[in-house]
């Protein structure tokens, strides 16, 4: 009598798939079903917010432009408490501009490079206390930026003046007629001192992340260190760096009391950015706000959200770009 016999197994049984946090159905756990909740939670909070303060600017901005008499974009006049009012951005988007470009040509190659020479050059002993005193120096309140660089900073910018007035007024950008060096220029510079150390931070972090067994191999193929830093490290960190840049833009964009506390702010474009004069957005709004009016509360207001989407445009075209580099991120390393 024959019997039959189970069916040969190739092996052993193959787990079945287990619906974690990316499933379909969520988290099986009570843990990390709280945790995509939580999670989840935030960003739509943080979406909610960023839209309440974008139908709040744009309300309030959509009250003044429409009383404005002057072109809203294009005008170089500000009096909001005018009957009827008349104010315009046009200096406020150029100074803004120009300050905040004037300090990430500054800036970001000095924080590059000392970034590298933490990481990769400086012996331990060296580098832990310059980490250390580029932390103090991110933690430092802009007043105090501000107050040094009123006080100290453009006292000593004269000769810097002179000479680049000497050697590079012929372009018309750098003429110098003189008078305290309350202008774009210096507070590009003072912007500059500002970023540097949050710049500096995260390149550094990204640096030291860049993959061991790439640098060894290099360097056992005889590269020399510049070789290891230029065809390994900074292909790796290039989106880090241009993420830290955008940083540090956006502290430049939106920086307030140590632009108030330098410039000799005034409604004209001048070609040189030597001459004292000029505006940014955030020192408009914070040297005005106080004294102004209803009307001058919502012409501020469109000017901050003019500000603010010029920073939603700027982080966009970051992420673009660093989406283009993707294969030079940590992930993909």
């Amino acid at each position: 009598m024959a019997t039959e016999t189970p069916p040969a197994t190739a092996g052993p049984t193959a787990p079945q798939p287990v619906k974690g946090a990316n499933g379909a159905k969520g988290a099986t756990r009570k843990g990390d079903r709280i945790f995509l909740g939580l999670s989840r939670g935030s960003g739509i909070t943080l979406l909610v917010i960023m839209a309440a303060i974008a139908v709040f600017l744009t309300w309030r901005a959509a009250l003044a432009i429409n009383a404005d008499e002057a072109s809203f974009l294009t005008s170089f006049e500000w009096d909001a408490n005018a009957t009827p009012p008349r104010f315009g951005i046009a200096v406020l988007a150029f100074g803004t501009v120009v300050s905040s470009i004037i300090a990430m040509v500054l800036a970001v190659p000095i924080a590059v490079g000392i970034a590298l020479f933490i990481s990769h050059y400086a012996p331990r002993k060296l580098a832990t206390p310059l980490g250390y005193v580029i932390d103090l120096l991110a933690a430092v309140p802009s007043i105090v930026y501000g107050l040094w660089g009123a006080l100290f900073l453009v006292p000593h910018l004269t000769g810097l003046y002179e000479w680049l007035d000497q050697y590079l007024g012929w372009t018309g950008l750098f003429t110098y007629e003189g008078g305290a060096a309350r202008s774009l220029f210096t507070v590009g510079i003072l912007l500059a001192i500002m970023i540097l150390p949050i710049v500096t931070n995260v390149s550094r972090e990204v640096f030291r992340q860049s993959p061991k067994m790439q640098e060894e191999a290099a360097l056992a193929l005889g590269a020399t260190r510049w070789e290891v830093i230029r065809m390994s490290v900074l292909p790796f960190g290039r989106s880090g760096v241009i993420s830290a840049s955008m940083l540090g833009l956006g502290r430049a964009l939106g920086e307030t009391m140590a632009v108030a506390t330098v410039l000799s702010p005034s409604f004209l474009i001048k070609a040189s950015l030597l001459e004292p004069g000029g505006g940014t957005f955030a020192q408009n709004i914070a040297a005005g706000f106080k004294e102004a009016g209803s009307m001058g509360r919502d012409a501020l207001i469109a000017s901050g959200l003019v500000l603010f989407v010029i920073t939603l445009l700027v982080n966009g075209a970051a992420r673009l770009i660093i989406a283009r580099r993707k294969e030079y991120s940590g992930a993909n390393a």
